[in-house]
């Protein structure tokens, strides 16, 4: 049998995003701290469901008191997939919704489950990412990755399972969902969810979903979007209005880094959440296609590079050696399965795994995967060519038969279980989706700045269902890492529970001001946001981040809870805006069964009272207001401001003394200086002498001279 070297680990207690977004010291403790952060705060999720029994949703973790919010009337379905009992203090409401999937005949109660059961590990995700219980141990594969939080791990949780593994979902059964929740009181609702397409007619708000959410922000709830993960083409966005908080993704510092060394010193990078071989020892590499047993050949199984079947081996050369194995397009449409070689690999006694990355698998972006043995992914095709040319060079062959005597190639893996912090971070991701916003089918661009800022959302460990089958890899864990604008959009609804829960008269404009204008531009090193560009290297195609990338730029949640002046919106202006499109009269009364003329139709979405301002088409000159109410004590305010290129603009006024509970009102003229059609970025700073920093994001796209 293969001999394995005893690992011992010293690990830090953290999957981490708590801990870059200052959770722990700069936040938790100005809300009670992390066993009272987020309480008496319902989040709804409108997603694939929830594993009831996970440990990140029990509700006997701390010996403090945990009623369920008075204001909160939902109920917990009970089947016999979810049980009498699967909800408690913590997940106080579950129901599932599929009456317009079965009306279509494409729901599979077998495998869709007919309950709010997560049986796709999407939602379980989500839910624990914005509010599961604090200090949850997280093991994977038999290794330990320290210890899960969500943002608000007090806050209560709302399961509306609409979305399903076999078909997705229907926007009938999503806006069902979200009636519901604002029906039941939720205070907040996070959608991980996007149109498959954008919606068709006048204007891409008239769609069901945004205007179900336009009728839970009426009731005082704040809706928070995945932007997509159709990035990084501009127009990208599949969020589209301004009720809404649209968050894009971004990573944070934390990786996990594996490698190996040839025999050759030549040192190979590679993925793989993994043990490493012994420290100071080679071992000898053997490709799956040269320890073949006797009755199994090439011609017989052109796949058996791929490991899956243990048979296919002469166990007694692979025995103690590394086992070379083809990561193939199979692995990616999920044909063959990493886990499958594992399992190969360990009934031959192999001392450890090497995949190599077959030559037609161009620009796969391949996330850290579990092993639970000794081995490396390489992801890179030009880096397995080189392992493969140091192993057949390696190869010793009888002169006359051409057979291999001797397997001289050796390596070592070095191991992926250790993080390491030395990347810099936050930029923002590949495929976050960008703005700026369409305003219609025609691609016309709104008046509204999208996305509205980004969150963490790349390499996220958080809670999965047991049966969970969005991801091969995770198959039967309790936690995974997965990625996407679904991982980022958890991060700001449970951050906005703390927000809530400290402002409780908070309306849903205003959670949103204090996320928007505390902002952070630069990453942790004091530089500028990057943004990547390409799907292939996107490390090596990045450039500074606009706010078409990053919207206001990159949550602080420490001074999103003392924002200083906030930027109010209601119901009524946005009915006005809506009402003011041309043509929209009877899809406003189809909508929401209102009359345009209650409202002042004049609005135009620029003229929003949003923390961000975007004029589409800047036609000589255009003023705009903005109106601030000052929420913290007496302060006097600078204004500072960075024109867009090809564009004069002027601020009135230019200092502001503003008492507690004042308003004050900004006017921005803009005034064009050429004639150009690209977008060009600038920038409002609001400086106040106690200590409150605001930052107002521009973008003019169409100058008109």
């Amino acid at each position: 049998m293969a001999f394995q070297c005893l690992l011992l680990l010293n690990r830090t207690a953290t999957t981490y995003t708590p801990q870059f977004l200052g959770l722990p010291k700069g936040v938790w403790p100005r809300v009670g701290g992390y066993e009272t952060a987020g309480e008496g705060i319902v989040i709804g999720f409108i997603d694939t469901g929830i594993d009831p029994t996970h440990s990140s949703f029990a509700d006997d973790v701390s010996d403090h008191t945990y009623p369920v919010p008075d204001h909160f009337s939902g109920i917990c379905e009970v089947t016999r997939d979810f049980p009498s009992g699967s909800c408690n203090r913590k997940l106080v409401g579950a129901r599932h919704f599929a009456a317009s999937a079965i009306t279509r005949g494409v729901f599979n109660s077998s495998q869709d489950y007919a309950s709010p059961l997560d049986g796709d590990g999407h939602g379980t995700h989500t839910a624990s990412v914005a509010a599961g219980n604090h200090g949850i141990p997280v093991m994977v594969a038999g290794h330990y990755f320290g210890n899960a939080s969500g943002m608000a791990p007090r806050s209560h949780i709302a399961v509306y399972k609409a979305l399903y593994k076999s078909f997705g979902g229907f926007a009938a059964d999503v806006v069902a969902a979200i009636d519901q929740a604002a029906q039941d009181g939720v205070d907040i609702i996070s959608l991980s969810i996007t149109p498959n397409r954008r919606p068709p007619g006048i204007a891409t708000f008239f769609n069901p979903i945004d205007m179900a959410l336009l009728s839970a922000v009426k009731s005082g709830i704040f809706v928070v979007q995945a932007a997509g993960n159709t990035g990084p083409s501009p127009k990208s966005m599949s969020s589209f209005s301004p009720w809404i908080f649209t968050v894009g993704a971004a990573s944070h510092d934390r990786v996990y880094s594996n490698s190996i060394v040839l025999g050759n010193n030549l040192t190979i990078p590679g993925v793989g959440l993994a043990p490493g071989t012994c420290s100071n020892e080679m071992y000898t590499l053997i490709s799956a296609v040269h320890a073949l047993s006797n009755e199994t050949t090439l011609a017989n199984d052109m796949y058996v590079g791929e490991c899956q079947d243990p048979g296919n081996f002469d166990r007694e050369l692979i025995q103690g050696n590394l086992l070379i194995c083809s990561y193939s397009i199979r692995f990616v449409l999920g044909l063959s399965t990493v886990k499958q070689a594992l399992q190969t690999a360990k009934n031959l006694s192999a001392a450890g795994v090497v995949f190599c990355m077959d030559p037609f698998v161009i620009g796969f972006q391949l996330n850290p995967t579990p092993l639970n043995m000794p081995g490396i992914i390489i992801p890179s095709t030009n880096d397995s060519k080189i392992l493969l040319q140091y192993y057949n060079s390696s190869l010793e062959r009888d002169g006359f038969t051409k057979k291999i005597v001797r397997f001289g190639a050796v390596a070592s893996i070095s191991g992926g279980l250790e993080a390491n912090y030395s990347v810099s971070a936050p930029k923002v991701m590949y495929y976050s989706a960008r703005g700026p916003d369409p305003e219609d089918g025609f691609l016309d661009n709104a008046d509204i700045m999208k996305p509205n800022l980004v969150a963490p959302g790349n390499s996220i460990w958080a809670a999965w269902s047991t049966l969970g089958m969005e991801s091969v890899e995770f198959q039967g864990e309790s936690f995974a890492m997965m990625s996407g604008t679904s991982m980022a959009a958890p991060h700001i609804a449970g951050l906005a529970a703390l927000i809530k829960q400290k402002f409780p008269h908070f309306s849903p404009a205003a959670i949103a001001s204090a996320l928007s204008t505390t902002a952070s531009l630069y990453d942790k090193n004091g530089s500028p946001i990057m943004a990547q560009r390409a799907y292939m290297n996107p490390d090596l195609n990045q450039s500074p981040a606009t706010p078409f990338d990053m919207g206001n730029g990159f949550v602080n949640a420490s001074s999103a809870l003392d924002p200083g002046l906030i930027f109010e919106s209601t119901y009524e202006d946005y009915m006005s805006f809506l009402c003011g499109i041309n043509g929209s009269i009877p899809i406003v009364f189809n909508y929401t069964g209102q009359n345009c003329q209650l409202y002042n139709s004049t609005v135009t979405a620029a003229d929003l009272n949003l923390p961000s301002i975007t004029i589409a088409r800047l036609n000589r000159y255009q003023t705009v207001g903005r109106s601030l109410i000052n929420i913290a004590g007496n302060e006097t305010y600078r204004v500072d401001w960075t024109a867009p290129f090809g564009v004069s603009m002027n601020v009135t006024p230019s200092h502001f003394f503003i008492a507690m509970g004042e308003k004050q009102v900004l006017n921005i003229t803009f005034n064009a200086m050429t004639n150009d059609s690209t977008a060009s970025f600038g920038r409002i700073g609001l400086v106040g002498n106690g200590g409150h920093n605001l930052d107002i994001p521009l973008s003019v796209i169409v100058k008109l001279y």
